[in-house]
């Protein structure tokens, strides 16, 4: 019961912090409906709550008043205030505010959306005209061509959204295309102060690009010609081209704060958006103390498909974030484009690596000297990493300058070995992040290569400084290849499974494009980040799950308007069960980080394959009742469901009938405490909905985890017609194996549902713990 030990752990430090009594923001959940008569709005009321803990000398201020996914305020306020206000009768929840970070275009192409198709997905959704993709980000930079509204009708009439105007910001920059457009920074300035604006803009633009990134991928026009310093040059679209967009800034230089972010989720149900799309993430809390969850939940129940990227704290286990089953949670794959620039040494050796670089270039066949910098004069460890300050102009100087990744930003480090008088750089990766390469817009010469072959580049530098020779070596810059094998590849730094809150709901879901992905970028916003850098650019190509995440927000938009009767839940399982494994060599996925044969762990039902999801056959589809069924046998008490949800839970009924890997999901996972048994079972229940012909006969082919023997009953699903409901139960039955306290062993398989047109596929993962 991880939920209950922390919130005893959260109130603890409460009541700890209560001697500094220093202020801090926290989100209060108040009981639905419980406004005395006697207060004219619901904040009046909070007011009144607060007011009546708080010292006559202090003010009363709510930072934000929610109304629409959750009843409630946020406030600062110091420990001991908070531990009052929990003592209320009204008051359900003080929850305290966390602060999250963002999870930093062949990809429509790549997944089969092609702007030609007289009968795909695109023009079965007609572009997505009619849906809202709102995108909680960092704003957004309305004058890109990408969000032109070229032949847009008019907006739907549905809308209640708003353009909020600024000084920097007009009314007139939204249109047909940006149908909306707001900010959120109460909970930011509560915790930093009035903002500086001038460093970024106090309104919905985008000062950081991340925003403009993300939104266009989900629903940029197309845009010709598009490239990033002359590479990834063609046309540029997002997912859903007509799809209209709403853009709700909550991120900032110290970060997205919790009450912003529930803020935002606020205005989005009631501005009447379709799909929410979050490629913001942090720590892993029980549901109901998670703002994000919370806010999703709600959407969902209100019919808005919510996606947020799954984090890039891979390759390691047990790194996925955004885990509630009511989300789509999205990692990173590559597609089949990178942008090779070699590394030539002395010695005659050849090692690969990637760049996007576009300035004055090294001299062709030139071979210049080759430092490493962490050999330098100085302290060893911040010279490596290429920190600022910490090379010796005299060691650098006229040379290709290898630095170790990490602390500082990729790109920085090039612009200390610039500043220093460097004339390459060599970004070696360090053994955590193996041989995944993101290729980035560099300030000088430079290139990225994987770990391995950074230690042969060191080992090539020591070599030659024992035998008193000089170490050389050159950049050759070959621009922009496509057709790439193999693709997908599990991006290194997508965060994995499994789920730390909820083992038996496999994460991540699925994954999608997330490497040098190319879309729009802001003006006064250098493609490189770096300070120095007074480059401009229309485009940018960034990396990160933030950049997969919009990928599958414009699908799901798609898919909304080719079957405006399908939940949430339906078209996330439409996306998973149609999703592939395979990469285009015909051979599983492998893992960027080790180039071994990637798991479920990594890429969860798999790569999105959008035509397909189109006509997926069945559906598992989850209701609100469902979720809340799961939240009673994951042993959340009556007041946490009611905090995450909003609804009274009855759940004597939902622990008779079954246990917390029975929700209604589109993969299985069966979790086994071992205790020293040798034989374990569990059974598990399913129902999938017909959406595919109404006269079908699906058949189930198993593939189970080794060392296990599994079961479905029935083994046929006869259907009637579209919409025909049927269940089956899945038994798992496996053996004891040898493990030490506190391990873990996982194994996975597959169940198939075939018609001969439909192959419905979910992944069976089989975890075997030897408790501690």
């Amino acid at each position: 019961m991880a939920f209950s030990l922390f919130f005893f752990l959260s109130l603890l430090s409460l009541a700890s912090s209560a001697s500094t009594d220093h202020p801090k923001t926290f989100i209060v959940r108040v009981q639905n409906d419980a406004k005395p008569s006697i207060f004219t709005t619901h904040k009046h009321w909070y007011e009144s709550s607060l007011s009546s803990i708080l010292s006559p000398s202090t003010p009363t201020q709510l930072l934000h008043v929610y109304d629409t996914v959750f009843h409630g305020f946020s406030a600062k306020l110091t420990p001991t205030e908070a531990l009052k206000l929990q003592t209320l009768p009204h008051v359900l929840a003080v929850i305290p505010e966390q602060v999250r970070r963002l999870h930093t275009t062949r990809s429509p192409h790549f997944l089969g959306l092609k702007t030609t198709d007289s009968a795909g997905i695109l023009k079965e959704a007609d572009f997505g005209s009619d849906l809202v993709i709102g995108v909680i980000d960092t704003g957004i930079w309305p004058e890109r061509q990408s969000f032109n509204d070229r032949d847009l009708g008019p907006v739907p009439s549905k809308w209640k959204g708003q353009c909020v105007a600024t000084k920097d910001f007009t009314s007139g920059v939204c249109n047909r295309k940006l149908i909306g457009a707001r900010f959120f920074c109460n909970g930011y300035e509560a915790t930093n102060g009035k903002m500086n604006e001038t460093s970024e803009f106090r309104s919905p633009r985008d000062s950081d690009g991340h925003g403009t990134h993300t939104a266009s991928i989900a629903a940029g026009r197309y845009v010709f010609p598009a490239s990033t310093l002359g590479y990834a040059k063609g046309v540029a679209a997002g997912m859903a081209p007509k799809a209209r967009l709403a853009a709700y800034k909550v991120c900032w230089n110290a970060g997205c704060f919790d009450s912003d972010i529930l803020a935002a989720f606020d205005a989005a149900v009631a501005d009447g958006v379709d799909v929410i799309s979050l490629s913001v993430g942090g720590v892993v809390v029980p549901y109901h103390l998670d703002a994000i969850a919370i806010g999703a939940f709600s959407a969902a129940d209100k019919g808005i498909f919510v996606s947020a990227s799954a984090g890039n704290g891979g390759p390691g286990g047990l790194t996925v974030t955004n885990v509630a089953p009511w989300v789509a949670t999205v990692g990173a794959g590559t597609i089949d484009r990178d942008f090779p620039a070699e590394v030539k040494l002395g010695n005659g050796k050849v090692v690969p690596g990637v760049s996007i670089y576009n300035g004055p270039g090294l001299t062709p066949g030139r071979m210049y000297p080759l430092v490493y910098a962490g050999t330098g004069d100085g302290d060893g460890y911040s010279s490596s990493l290429c920190l600022e300050g910490s090379l010796d102009p005299e060691f650098v100087k006229g040379k290709i300058v290898v630095c170790d990744r990490g602390i500082n930003s990729r790109a920085a480090k090039g612009e200390v070995v610039k500043k220093s008088g460097g004339i390459g750089m060599i970004l070696a990766n360090g053994a955590f992040d193996g041989e995944g390469l993101v290729a980035d817009c560099h300030v000088l010469p430079a290139t990225a290569v994987g770990a391995a072959n950074g230690d042969e580049i060191r080992s090539y530098i020591d070599s030659a400084s024992k035998s008193k020779s000089s170490a050389t070596a050159t950049i050759v810059f070959q621009g922009t290849r496509l057709g790439v094998q193999p693709a997908p590849v599990v991006a290194s730094f997508s965060a994995r499974g499994p789920n730390p809150e909820t083992p038996e709901i496999l994460k991540p879901d699925m994954i999608a494009p997330g490497l040098n992905i190319l879309a729009a970028w802001p003006d006064k916003v250098s493609p490189s980040g770096v300070s120095s850098d007074n480059r401009m650019t229309e485009f940018n190509i960034l990396s990160g799950t933030s950049m997969a995440c919009p990928h599958v927000s414009g699908l799901a938009a798609l898919l909304k308007a080719a079957h405006p009767e399908w939940s949430p839940a339906a078209i996330k399982s439409a996306l998973m069960t149609t999703a592939y494994t395979v990469d285009n060599r015909g051979t599983t996925m492998i893992d960027e980080s080790n180039r071994n044969t990637s798991t479920v762990m990594d890429f969860g039902s798999g790569h999105v394959h959008p035509t397909k999801a189109m006509d997926p056959g069945l559906v598992y589809d989850i209701t609100t009742m469902d979720y809340i069924d799961f939240l009673c046998n994951s042993n959340y008490t009556i007041t946490n469901i009611k905090v995450l949800t909003r609804k009274t839970a009855d759940c004597s009924g939902a622990k008779r009938a079954g246990h917390v890997g029975n929700l209604n999901y589109p993969s299985f996972s069966a979790v086994f405490q071992q205790y020293g048994r040798h034989n374990m079972s569990t059974h598990l229940i399913r129902q999938v909905t017909n959406v595919g012909d109404p006269n079908s006969v699906y058949k189930v082919r198993i593939d189970p985890p080794s060392g296990t023997v599994v079961t479905v009953e029935p083994e046929q699903l006869v259907f009637r017609r579209v919409g025909q409901k049927l269940n089956f139960l899945v038994r798992v039955q496996t053996l004891a194996v040898k493990l030490s306290p506190g391990e873990t062993n996982m194994r996975s398989g597959s169940i198939v549902w075939s018609d001969g047109k439909h192959n419905v596929t979910s992944p069976l993962i089989v975890t075997l713990q030897q408790p501690l």
